[in-house]
């Protein structure tokens, strides 16, 4: 029997469409660039769309903070963060520091309405995620934020602040949330430590959230010979959030939550740095996490070392991150 033209064309029009249904080559990562802004400011940033996004799925989403001197390529190149989520399957935002409002790229962790809820540079960030979920589907049980050094500070303000909208977060070579509230205090913290009780600043963090009965599970990376944040900072950082979850806990000061370790081991990477593991697990799940990397200064561990403040003899921290979120969902 013999067939039109149109309807060779309509059968392979047909034919084209359940293929695309059914099994058609998933896309490559691709970058997406956006501006976001509020009352508090505007600041751009990067999203990577991972290789394999298909619209409506659910993915777990990761904010990723760069240091100062850093922009979103440089902190992507460094942590090869987007060739995880190709391989794990999730969503990366990176918030770009606008010059104007640090000459050097640094989040601005030390002003006070960057420490607050709904304000400051943490609500133009939190901004940004509900753009990402707006226009893509993300697990909202799995929102993530992790950074370095001025990033990482950032990050724990955001885990202090929004305890309801991140899963879980990681704090390399940072400090506490509230470490300092000056500039000057600022220099002083990173150089010495905070003159801040790690035990005031988890009640503080507590109650930013609004005194949600949210855990807020944390992985701390501090090298022991970092010479720009004090590893001081990296121990504060672990009691505060230690005593933030006493509170999330049950709503008291009771040590529910200990500040001591469930487990303690060694390790290393053959050739590389050795490091020294400490777990804080309560009711059967880890809750805190720290690796102190042995004569590492101011760095990403396993970072590219094409990059500024790569330390590729360090064990891979943006394996360590990842591993260690997707333990939690909120």
């Amino acid at each position: 029997m013999k067939r039109s033209h149109g309807a060779f064309v309509r059968i392979g029009a047909l034919l084209l469409v359940l293929f695309a249904l059914s099994g058609a080559p998933a896309h490559a990562g691709s970058w997406v660039n956006g501006h976001y802004a509020n009352a508090w400011g505007s600041r751009g940033f990067q999203l990577w769309v991972p290789t394999g996004y298909q619209p409506g799925e659910e993915l777990p989403l990761v904010v990723a903070l760069h240091g100062c001197f850093q922009n979103p390529d440089q902190f992507a190149g460094l942590t090869r963060l987007n060739q995880k989520a190709d391989t794990e399957r999730f969503l990366v935002l990176y918030p770009n520091q606008a010059t104007l409002s640090n000459g050097t790229q640094c989040w601005n962790f030390m002003i006070a309405t960057n420490m607050e809820r709904g304000m400051g540079e943490p609500s133009i960030i939190v901004g940004m995620v509900g753009w990402v979920k707006s226009h893509y589907a993300v697990d909202e049980h799995r929102v993530y934020v992790g950074g370095v050094s001025s990033g990482a500070v950032m990050s724990s303000i955001l885990l202090a602040c929004y305890s309801d909208v991140f899963a879980a977060g990681m704090v390399g070579a940072g400090a506490m949330y509230k470490a300092a509230t000056t500039a000057s205090g600022s220099a002083y913290a990173m150089l010495f430590g905070s003159i801040y009780n790690p035990d005031d600043r988890g009640h503080d963090a507590w109650a930013c959230s609004g005194k949600p009965r949210w855990r807020v599970p944390v992985l701390v990376l501090h090298g022991t010979e970092d010479d720009v944040v004090n590893p001081l900072n990296g121990e504060q950082v672990v009691r505060q959030f230690l005593q933030t979850n006493d509170y999330g806990d049950d709503g008291a000061d009771n040590d529910s939550v200990p500040y001591r370790p469930t487990q303690v081991r060694n390790g290393g990477v053959p050739g590389g740095r050795g490091y020294t593991v400490k777990d804080y697990a309560y009711g059967g799940r880890l809750l805190v996490q720290k690796y102190e990397m042995q004569g590492m200064g101011h760095a990403w561990p396993g970072g590219d070392p094409a990059y500024l403040f790569s330390d590729p003899s360090g064990p891979d921290a943006t394996t360590l991150m990842w591993d260690f979120f997707k333990q939690h969902t909120r």
